[in-house]
């Protein structure tokens, strides 16, 4: 079973190596492209590089950090070291990690912090260049304000995604109770990507029902690839259970791109 933490959430699949051969790199942004960013931390971390094999493409997942992952140092995110990630049995997927880091202060004055969908956009587009991604196997997924960025971001270039898995996610950038007067248009965008959302029942900081209003909008726009599921023996802790759920990352890494 993984541990959930707080801030930040890393797993790997069963499979990917022995015990101790792999390990997490800080890599940074040229300065050009951070400066396209609003409130995004130039360094990320990214594990599992070394594991493709000659030309070979890997899955690529990106884990947006909740509230408690917001500032400038990149330890915060992937401070524990990579001997302590637990393995998902049964997986067997060779997959790269990145975690990103959301800044507390926008460099753009008048421009509201957290995670900015253009921010990411910039993030993947020096990934896809610089990493052996496979193009048609990217996933997203975050936990409380990282499910809001797993949304918000997935909303703004549904393009880039195979499967989204946003946790405990609220519906606004103002906070866990806000709701976008976007969410219509949010619902048309995300009808055609494979979702599953997870909310606790008991949750107090995110309301759950949240997830209902979202899959409404999904399905009065055609979408048939979205499940929200409640979880009503937690709360804002939710995403432990999927996270440590083989079926969970069976059904993420399953997924391609338009199909």
């Amino acid at each position: 079973m993984i541990r959930f933490l707080c801030s930040f959430v890393l797993f790997l699949s069963h499979g990917l190596v022995e015990a101790g051969q792999l390990t997490g790199k800080v890599h940074r942004l040229p300065e050009d492209e951070a400066a396209k960013t609003i409130s995004l931390n130039p360094e990320y971390g990214v594990y599992g590089e070394s594991l493709a094999q000659g030309e070979e493409k890997l899955p690529l997942v990106i884990m947006l950090h909740g509230a408690g992952g917001v500032g400038g140092e990149i330890q915060r995110v992937i401070k524990r070291p990579v001997n302590q990630l637990k393995l998902i049995e049964g997986v067997g997927i060779r997959t790269l990690l990145v975690a990103p880091q959301a800044m507390k202060s926008p460099r753009k004055e008048g421009a509201k912090g957290g995670w900015v969908p253009a921010d990411l956009d910039v993030l993947l587009a020096h990934l896809l260049k610089t990493l052996p991604v496979d193009e048609d196997r990217v996933y997203l997924t975050g936990t409380s304000m990282g499910g809001y960025g797993t949304f918000a971001w997935a909303a703004a270039s549904p393009q880039h995604f195979a499967a989204i898995a946003p946790m405990v996610g609220g519906l606004g950038a103002l906070g866990p109770k806000d709701v976008t007067k976007d969410l219509e248009l949010w619902g048309k965008k995300l009808a055609g990507i494979p979702m599953k959302a997870y909310y606790g029942g008991k949750d107090r900081v995110v309301p759950p029902d949240r997830g209902e209003m979202i899959l409404a909008t999904i399905k009065k726009a055609g979408g048939t690839k979205a499940e929200v599921i409640v979880l009503e023996d937690l709360g804002h802790d939710a995403a432990r259970k999927p996270y440590g759920d083989v079926e969970f990352f069976r059904w993420m890494f399953a997924q391609r791109r338009g199909e």
